[in-house]
């Protein structure tokens, strides 16, 4: 009985050293050949070692076509559970057949279950096309057709707010591999390597008669830089590996859970006298905001979301005091700063998604506005303000405004901190200019005719902005009368201050869903914006 055990041990083992070699030896060459990783290693490097578990491992064996061209399964990162699929480009060039399709379904829908982040990675042209007979047409409803290719975007809508869902985009995708990562919250995508369209080149060539490459129509840079599909872009796999995992260790596993709690050694009562010395107190000139982001964190450890999309607003993850923060900023060295409607979406979504996971948000305002414009109003800035009017009011997770220097107009609005928007703390800068238009715009409005009849014009108006500024743009006139002003602080106590206000609101109450009528209770979801 032992001998016939140890032989089917040993039958095992070989049919498994089989499966993890997928479409085999050749063609993973012929992956590494093209800069690429194989699905098995992908998820080597992602995981920890040894912590990975594969499922359903053994459909396709007997065709030889291991996992349908999908490896699906658990493991950990960083000590803490997710669920992972891998499509597989050596097995029917990673295509989405029923098995497959059944598997992404699975992986998703079991990672909701056990509220673990599900993760995707990516590297197929879509759905499998074959002619009937063929070995690999599998009846997809023998296998369940209701968790198939054309139902895989249920379970991450319903996932949607309930856990984190990444996908990391290693190959040229289309189709199912690019509609089911455009639902997840953060897409991930590698030069070279990645690329995402609708309809690839060949089709793009014969249908408009346009020339053009992978790269042009659905590259990384096109996607981070210029669509904004994407969130991340990096140099190589292993990169954005570590990114991945950079990213999970800011997130909670669920809605259900606090961020962790990560013991960072930086002193909440720490003062910084440097940081004043960042922003001008001119409202004329630009500064980087990254630069105030870096001295307000943990040890200046900030992750930027989207750092090359509408890069006139920053949105991206912090800790104080060891715990998770999204910071929503104006960037004065874009576009003064101003609001767009690509940052409205960008600023839109973060906001929501931190809402989904009980991060707490911190907002830091510069800005003169909307930017005006025939361009902006034709690509409907009223639309997709509108998205981030409609993010603030629904949000119910702590938030924090500092207004450093400008906050006019709309901007005020879109930056959440007028009153009535839900913003908990509103604190200013002195050198904060607040008003429904700037200094030069207030007084060209109200003092035309006496400008228009003065002896020395450009004089006169210098004096009236002078007034103006030193009065209405005055944080502490304005905080004599304006309630949904908190307070006016020094610079070097901004971090000590966002600190004391987040520890006072972590036991704010959260909940407005009917738990008890809902399988999967959440806020919201975060549909794509």
């Amino acid at each position: 009985m032992e001998d016939e055990m140890a032989q089917k041990i040993s039958k095992l083992k070989e049919v498994k050293g089989k499966l993890v070699q997928g479409g085999g030896a050749e063609k993973i060459a012929r992956q590494h050949q093209q800069g690429k990783l194989s699905a098995w290693e992908r998820i080597d490097r992602l995981v920890d070692p040894g912590s990975f578990v594969a499922l359903n491992m053994f459909l396709g064996h007997e065709i030889n076509a291991p996992g349908d061209g999908i490896i699906s399964g658990y493991g950990t990162i960083d000590g803490r559970q997710v669920c992972v699929y891998s499509q597989d480009a050596t097995v029917f060039g990673g295509s989405v057949g029923p098995y497959h399709g059944y598997l992404m379904y699975r992986t998703t829908e079991r990672a909701l279950e056990m509220g673990v982040p599900a993760i995707g990675l990516l590297d197929s042209a879509g759905a499998r096309a074959m002619k009937m007979g063929h070995p690999a047409a599998f009846d997809a409803a023998r296998h369940g057709e209701e968790k198939s290719v054309h139902s895989v975007y249920m379970p991450i809508t319903q996932a949607s707010g309930v856990i984190p869902q990444l996908s990391a985009i290693l190959g040229s995708c289309a189709g199912v591999s690019v509609y089911a990562p455009a639902l997840t919250d953060f897409i991930f995508m590698v030069d070279g390597i990645s690329h995402m369209f609708i309809t690839g080149p060949r089709v793009v060539e014969s249908v408009m008669s346009q020339d053009v490459s992978k790269e042009e129509l659905g590259g990384a840079r096109v996607h981070t830089r210029i669509s904004g599909v994407a969130d991340f872009r990096d140099k190589s796999e292993d990169a954005c590996f570590e990114r991945i995992r950079r990213l999970l260790s800011f997130l909670p596993s669920n809605n259900r859970e606090l961020p962790p709690v990560v013991d960072t050694g930086d002193d909440p009562e720490r003062l910084d006298d440097a940081i004043a010395n960042i922003v001008p107190t001119t409202p004329y000139r630009s500064y980087d905001m990254h630069q105030v982001i870096n001295r307000l964190v943990d040890n200046g450890d900030f992750f930027e979301v989207r750092p090359e999309f509408a890069a006139n607003v920053v949105v991206g993850f912090g800790r104080l005091e060891g715990r998770t923060v999204g910071f929503i900023a104006s960037q004065p060295m874009v576009m003064a700063g101003a609001l767009t409607y690509d940052s409205s979406n960008k600023q839109a979504r973060f906001i929501r998604f931190c809402d989904c996971f009980n991060i707490p948000i911190v907002i830091l305002v510069d800005t003169p506005a909307y930017m005006p414009g025939l361009d902006q109003e034709h690509r409907g800035i009223i639309r997709h303000g509108a998205k981030v009017l409609y993010a603030w009011c629904e949000a119910v997770v702590p938030r924090i405004a500092v207004l450093l220097r400008k906050g006019y107009g709309g901007g005020m609005i879109g930056m959440g901190v007028m009153a009535g928007m839900g913003t908990d703390f509103v604190f200013a800068w002195p050198s904060a200019e607040i008003g429904v238009l700037g200094p030069e715009q207030s007084v060209d409005l109200f003092y035309a005719e006496e400008i228009s009849k003065a002896e020395n014009k450009e004089a006169f108006r210098a004096q009236k902005i002078k007034e103006y500024r030193d009065f209405y743009a005055n944080p502490i006139s304005v905080a004599s009368e304006a309630t949904y002003i908190h307070d006016v602080i020094e610079p070097p106590e901004t971090r000590r201050s966002l600190i004391r206000a987040l520890r006072l609101m972590r036991n704010k109450n959260l909940t407005h869903y009917p738990k008890d009528t809902i399988k999967y209770p959440k806020r919201h979801g975060n549909i794509p914006l």
